[in-house]
């Protein structure tokens, strides 16, 4: 399947974004260590959400969590604090996706798994059983979402759990993100020093818990706007909040710089509210930026910038080569089909001085199986006319109704079957 995609000139709507999948799933979690009780309020409706939904409502011997990495690395945590034995596995891209540092730190906590194929790697089966807990060290420049899970399942352990994180932290937010929603909760847990966090072994309670709408869902509209560079559009995004835990709240900063507006409503801060995005004048000569709190961003403002012409230097992005896709690799070979010569030399960066090569005459971006590759090139029709997008289903991972949205701000979308 693939969608033919043509821009309208201007745009002016208002769009119900998703609810956040970082915040569903880290509630979901905790709400199910709490007892179940009250369910979180405006669960996102994406693939990674649903399956974490039907594992901890069914809790079958096998639990398939598809092509979801934070139900993955989620879900093991909470099935190693759990009853009985499970097996939980995904899509065979999941199961080349690494998970040692996480199986390795629970084993240190005495969870009992093994891994069913490859060492290192999914499939795992897991043992329940009551942990003890202590004292943990971990990298803290591995997947967040490795510490957020070990973070979750510490009030439920005997002795609680203080993590110690070593050498640099990357993706900061998003492990702020997991300590405020255990918080919510009733968990005591905090920042001892600028690299411990400490868990006290206090049960969770269940509460009401409301969940705001997605700040990386919003990326896609600013990117729309700063690529038609149109002063009357006009985009309203209600459900957002000012002062949100989501670290890719910062898209706002960022666009800012790349001639977007954000205007909140009269809420107030940590409160959801209605933003209104504008384009106004940009006049950026050059863009470095460290994705290293927000590496979900990258592939919106690698298009984004690269299309307005402005060369840039994006550094922070070493986990994206163990996304859903290589993103790293498929951003720099897509782009290439648009005309842009991107440099990957460094490690964990990716760069563009501005050279250009001849774009392909009727371009197709492949999306890897990754939503992101997906919803990042869409936007780019704006500057190249029908561009396609190869298999666009694969939205429904994080934004199910994203191309009914386009639809809706006047895109205009023409299928066509492979």
């Amino acid at each position: 399947m693939q969608y033919i995609l043509t821009a309208p000139r201007s745009i002016n709507c208002e769009i119900t974004l998703p609810a956040s999948k970082s915040i569903s799933n880290r509630a979901l979690a905790i709400s199910a260590l709490a007892g179940g009780g009250e369910r979180p309020e405006n669960l996102s409706r994406c693939d990674d959400t649903d399956v974490m939904v039907a594992a901890l409502r069914d809790m079958p011997y096998e639990i398939d969590v598809k092509a979801a990495g934070t139900a993955m690395r989620f879900t093991t945590a909470l099935l190693a604090v759990g009853s009985g034995e499970h097996v939980i596995t995904g899509t065979e891209r999941m199961k080349h996706r690494p998970v040692s540092v996480l199986v390795e730190a629970l084993r240190d906590l005495g969870a009992e798994i093994e891994y069913m194929g490859e060492e290192g790697f999914p499939p795992l089966k897991v043992r329940g059983k009551q942990l003890d807990g202590g004292r943990l060290d971990i990298a803290g420049n591995v997947s967040s979402q490795y510490i957020s899970a070990l973070l979750m399942i510490g009030p439920v352990m005997k002795n609680g759990l203080t993590l110690h994180l070593t050498g640099e932290i990357i993706s900061r937010p998003y492990i702020d993100l997991t300590i405020c929603t255990m918080q919510e909760y009733g968990a005591d847990v905090e920042w001892e020093d600028s690299s411990t966090i400490v868990v006290k072994p206090q049960p969770y309670k269940a509460v009401p818990f409301f969940i705001e709408n997605d700040w990386s869902a919003s990326s896609y509209w600013y990117e729309m706007l700063a690529l038609l560079g149109d002063s009357d559009s006009e985009v309203r995004l209600p459900g957002l909040t000012d002062g949100s835990r989501q670290g890719d709240s910062a898209i706002r900063y960022i666009f800012m710089m790349l001639g977007i507006k954000t205007k909140f409503g009269e809420k107030g801060q940590r409160k959801p509210t209605t933003v209104t995005l504008k384009a106004q004048r940009m006049t950026l000569p050059r863009f470095d930026f460290d994705f290293v709190n927000q590496p979900d961003l990258a592939q919106t403002v690698v298009v984004t910038t690269a299309l307005l012409g402005v060369p840039f230097r994006f550094t922070g992005l070493q986990t994206l080569r163990i996304k859903e896709t290589d993103r790293i690799a498929a951003l720099k070979y897509e782009m290439s089909k648009l005309g842009y010569v991107l440099d990957d030399t460094e490690e964990g960066a990716l760069s563009w001085d501005g050279t250009r090569c001849e774009p392909l005459p009727d371009p197709a971006i492949d999306t890897y199986e990754d939503h992101r590759m997906a919803m990042a090139f869409a936007p780019a029709a704006i500057v190249f006319p029908g561009l396609r997008i190869i298999n666009p289903g694969v939205v429904s991972k994080s934004y199910p109704h994203f191309w009914d949205d386009l639809r809706k701000a006047g895109w205009t979308i023409d299928e066509i079957k492979d």
